[in-house]
């Protein structure tokens, strides 16, 4: 299957490094959001590219009848008329800020471990993130997915939410309870960028064909 990148930055470079394990040609590499237009054949886009942009993006691939893998932070703002241009031209999307299957498989446990300790009042909450120096937006989209899996988990407490920006981290996330008799301490650190490539390669091959606002949890797990 023909596959557009949008954005071709270090994830776009990766993905495209990668797409031909999953079945796919790379046939556009996309930088800015008016060469859509050029897009022929193509069934699926994914993007990596910058969040004020986002909108027009889903928005033109939608319109185009091009299914969309995004993988782009900060833009939640615009969830609303982004999941509106995907129903009004019946047309696919996968959204998560963390295609990483380890992150995946750790977020279920956070919110397990978050629905056991919601009513225990001895344990206060954590949540922390450090990203590389180059990440603009904090804290990560991830933490944030994290801390609402913990409030629909019933966590209804306080949790302190912090995050930290230095070197060439990939991404380490971590949730934590503490109290005066232990502590309970949750971690995933990303190696290298290779994981949520995958991933979203993964999700690309999987929203092809089909319509309506996706998750990463259900390329997964449904």
């Amino acid at each position: 299957m023909n596959l557009a990148l949008i954005g071709y930055g270090k994830m776009g470079q990766l993905l495209d490094r990668l797409a031909p394990e999953y079945g796919f040609t790379v046939t556009a590499r996309i930088e800015h959001t008016e060469e859509i237009a050029a897009l022929r054949d193509t069934p699926v886009a994914i993007d990596f590219s910058v969040a004020e942009a986002v909108p027009a993006t889903v928005e033109q691939l939608a319109s185009r009848g091009i299914c969309l893998v995004e993988g782009t932070t900060g833009w939640l703002e615009h969830l609303p008329a982004v999941q509106a241009s995907i129903a009004n031209h019946d047309t696919g999307m996968v959204w998560s800020p963390n295609y990483s299957v380890g992150v995946a498989v750790f977020s279920r446990l956070v919110a397990e471990a978050a629905r056991l300790l919601h009513d225990d009042a001895s344990y206060e909450a954590w949540a922390w993130e450090m990203h590389h120096s180059a990440k603009k937006d904090a804290p990560s989209g991830t933490l944030l997915k994290l801390v609402q899996n913990m409030r629909e988990a019933g966590y209804e407490k306080p949790i302190d939410i912090s995050s930290s920006r230095a070197g060439k981290v990939p991404g380490t996330h971590e949730i934590g309870f503490d109290s005066a008799a232990d502590t309970i301490a949750l971690r995933h650190t990303a190696r290298s960028r290779d994981g949520f490539a995958h991933g979203a390669l993964k999700a690309a091959q999987w929203i092809v064909g089909k319509s309506g606002f996706h998750t990463f949890d259900e390329v997964l797990f449904s």
